[in-house]
């Protein structure tokens, strides 16, 4: 399993990944679902990955042949004029991906190849986007009310996210947020794994603001997980108590 998050701010996008893929509990493996290309003064585009490894690896793959030969193929991510364009091209290479596969394998790989993919990025004179890609390729933009996308074990850090997430806020208040998410997510499901991977990409700044790998022994990852059990156990014993004598907590 994975969890990747995609937060669309004010001041730009902030985007974090882990790096676990495992297809049991003696066989898991790092390998990095965060991807970017850009064009310094022009252009950024982002792909987060989740589900099938082949399947995310040979999107990806086609994506960077593409990149490397901008003469003999349609360089999509440099090339498309709009971030929408983007999305589409993108989520039709997945769709033509998943499909390819499942073909080879028959009825036997209708569930096997599964994948969607969050993209962001801005291209000069346009507005920062962001885009979760569903496995049949099509997708939604992200907005005022739904500001953030989540691939892959979304459940555990989703509350916190929520309750937090401001549009106007710092990027390195959106940052901590997202670690805060992460942390929670690791605490309550092994299948998502350290290494982390964050980047903050700032409006109209066309490349990476911060780019971060997280690895275990990261001293402030850890010292925010000490702090964030603290303050949930301080904020849970300054909870009225419960008393089981009132009258208002007996049932018939």
């Amino acid at each position: 399993m994975t969890y990747c998050v995609g937060m669309i701010l004010d001041k730009g996008l902030v985007m974090m990944s882990d790096t676990r893929t495992n297809s049991g509990v003696d066989n898991i493996s790092v390998f990095r679902k965060m991807f970017h290309w850009c064009v310094p003064g022009e252009r950024i585009v982002a792909i987060m990955t989740a589900g099938n490894l082949a399947t995310t690896q040979a999107v990806i793959s086609l994506l960077e042949e593409r990149t490397k030969s901008p003469d003999e193929r349609t360089n999509v991510l440099l090339k498309a004029p709009t971030m929408f364009q983007v999305a589409t091209e993108v989520g039709r290479l997945l769709r033509a991906t998943i499909a390819e596969r499942q073909d080879a394998n028959g009825e036997g790989g209708r569930n096997r190849f599964t994948a969607s993919l969050i993209v962001a990025g801005q291209i000069k004179g346009m507005e920062p986007r962001l885009f979760l890609i569903y496995p049949e390729g099509n997708f939604i933009e992200a907005s005022a009310e739904t500001p953030f996308f989540q691939i892959g074990e979304t459940k555990y850090g989703r509350p916190i996210i929520i309750r937090g997430y401001d549009a106007a806020m710092s990027m390195e208040d959106a940052a901590k947020l997202l670690m805060v998410s992460f942390d929670s997510t690791l605490k309550a499901n092994l299948s998502v794994g350290m290494p982390l991977d964050l980047m903050v990409v700032e409006r109209d700044r066309y490349e990476p603001r911060h780019c971060r790998r997280i690895e275990y022994e990261d001293a402030y990852f850890q010292s925010l997980s000490t702090a964030w059990a603290d303050a949930l156990r301080g904020a849970f014993h300054s909870l009225p108590d419960y008393d089981f004598t009132d009258p208002a907590a007996t049932t018939a």
